[in-house]
């Protein structure tokens, strides 16, 4: 797609460099992008990629407002999300826009309920504990290769229904193989998709992604042909019926089962590794989290029942993903022309609620880039100033079960454990596919309270 025409020339300004000049700098750098943009041009501000639609961003709540609730029929989230549509395939809600968007969210919100996050509960906090006992004590480690694999089990016991044993280590291995292969930013660009052999990365990608798919299909059709009740979202989705009573389709199924893998497994992951760094940076928050455990949890491991009580830990997650979010940007393609925060844009634009923008504004957070956990115990932002998850019908189906897994597993960990810097560590954000993780992990040092 390219968005170009008079109508384009009377877009809001940006850069003048070459358009791959652009893209490279949005892959490798966005963060320090999006900065540039509003320090040299202000917002909102456009950019431009080779084969790709002009792309105006905004950071005003009044402008996102306009986007998050405009017409599904004139703004296309799910067009805006194609370079996601390789790992997650054409019938992800990612990838979904219109009636038939509407239809499968209906379909696939039951199993996130809020009633449903204290069943799950127990294998978060479970499933961290024993985790946990692997990590090394008083000496340096990577903290986000064990958050990792603390979500990615929790998904395999949640959505997948997986249990410890040869089938889980095998898909584990799978679903690993094809999440690293894809975190790549280059994989998300579609004319450089060249498959030039196995040691190529999009050839090793299409063959990882092969061999997942199949584990895949094949756990599909076993749990068809020998049907078990169970609480994990497979089972779930393998009961759940379209308006005219059809089952999920097997292609459907597979997308579906990888999105709830791509949005669930490294994005929390993620999240995870900036909170351990915001503790280690600042130990006045660590010691009052450490106050409200003591508090709450007393002497035992984390009681689901009881970690709404956890509000200064809520606190901590909130402020982690307004600081750094974990996903910077969403867009909506315009199928209209479309009023944005008084702007009239043309139909074939990109309007882009940037995130990482929108939380460093300071019209909205006073000393935006400290990190203050206590202004979400202040007040509460609107769903238009705070925004990790997207917003409007848009919004992630698992934002709750996100932020309930958070919860309960820093409540896990840092029940009898304190973290400190690790020597020589650096932080700074880099790009994993659409994720900003923390350079090197997040190199922390674990100590016994």
């Amino acid at each position: 797609m390219d968005a170009s025409g008079p109508a384009f020339t009377s877009l809001p300004p940006g850069p003048r460099w070459p358009r791959v000049v652009q893209l490279a700098a949005w892959l490798s750098r966005p963060l320090e992008l999006m900065e540039h943009l509003r320090a040299r041009y202000g917002m909102p501000a456009t950019l431009r990629f080779p084969r790709w639609p002009a792309m105006v961003s905004f950071d005003d709540p009044e402008a996102i407002k306009d986007i998050f609730r405009g017409s599904s029929d004139d703004l296309h989230a799910g067009e805006a999300n194609e370079p996601l549509r390789p790992i997650v395939g054409s019938n992800s809600l990612l990838l979904l826009d219109g009636e038939r968007h509407l239809r499968e969210r209906k379909l696939l919100l039951p199993p996130f309920h809020g009633a449903r996050m204290t069943r799950y509960a127990e294998v978060m906090r479970d499933v961290t504990l024993a985790d946990l006992a692997r990590w090394p004590l008083d000496t340096p480690f990577a903290v986000q290769p064990r958050t990792q694999a603390i979500t990615l089990d929790i998904i395999l016991r949640t959505v997948f229904g997986v249990e410890q044993g040869s089938k889980q280590e095998t898909l584990r291995a799978a679903l690993e193989a094809l999440i690293g292969d894809f975190s790549r930013p280059s994989l998300m660009v579609e004319w450089l998709h060249r498959d030039l052999g196995p040691r190529s990365p999009w050839g090793r990608y299409v063959r990882t992604r092969a061999r997942t798919d199949a584990l895949i299909y094949g756990e599909i059709d076993a749990r068809r042909a020998r049907p078990r009740p169970g609480e994990d979202i497979f089972s779930m989705l393998l009961e759940a019926r379209h308006e005219d009573g059809a089952p999920m389709g097997r292609e459907e199924l597979r997308d579906e089962l990888i999105t709830m893998l791509v949005a669930g497994h490294e994005t929390t992951a993620t999240a995870l590794s900036w909170a351990f760094h915001h503790l280690i940076e600042h130990p006045s928050v660590e010691r009052r989290v450490h106050e409200e455990l003591d508090r709450v949890m007393g002497d035992g491991p984390i009681d689901p029942e009881r970690s709404g009580e956890l509000v200064y830990l809520d606190a901590l997650i909130k402020e982690t993903l307004r600081v750094i979010p974990v996903i910077s940007a969403v867009g909506r393609v315009l199928h209209a022309p479309t009023t944005v925060g008084g702007i009239e844009l043309p139909a074939g634009v990109v309007a882009v609620p940037s995130i990482y923008l929108t939380h460093r504004n300071p019209k909205i957070y006073p000393r935006p880039e400290r990190f203050e956990p206590e202004r979400f115990l202040e007040t509460k932002p609107s769903p238009y100033e705070w925004l990790p998850f997207g917003g409007g019908v848009r919004r992630c189906i698992g934002m709750a079960f996100a932020l309930y897994e958070m919860r309960i597993v820093l409540a896990t960990v840092l029940w009898r454990h304190r973290v400190r810097r690790a020597p020589g560590a650096s932080h700074r954000p880099v790009r994993r596919s659409v994720t900003m993780a923390p350079a090197g992990g997040t190199p922390i040092i674990l100590t016994r309270r």
